[in-house]
């Protein structure tokens, strides 16, 4: 398989958010900053993804990434956040 954090600069942002995904799978703390910045994506898809798999790792470095976001997010990737919040506050 390709290295997830490999296709983050992918041009076609299904690649972006399905590297997003397999990031979260493994919840590998070291793939905290390549999903930070995958925030900035300009698919809101990506950003879901990325929202998502932050959650999953948990890691309470994302807290602020999250938190900067959230105002400026769809309803549904404010909910999103909302909940990874809730699981890297655990």
């Amino acid at each position: 398989m390709t290295d997830p954090s490999r296709l983050i600069a992918d041009p076609d942002p299904s690649h972006r958010w399905r590297a997003a995904e397999a990031l979260g799978r493994r919840r590998e703390r070291e793939a905290v900053g390549t999903l930070v910045a995958l925030l900035d994506d300009d698919d809101w898809r990506v950003r879901a993804k990325a929202i998502w798999a932050l959650g999953e790792i948990g890691d309470p470095a994302a807290l602020p990434h999250l938190r900067r976001l959230y105002p400026s997010e769809s309803e549904s990737n404010q909910d999103l956040i909302r909940s990874a919040v809730a699981r890297i506050q655990r």
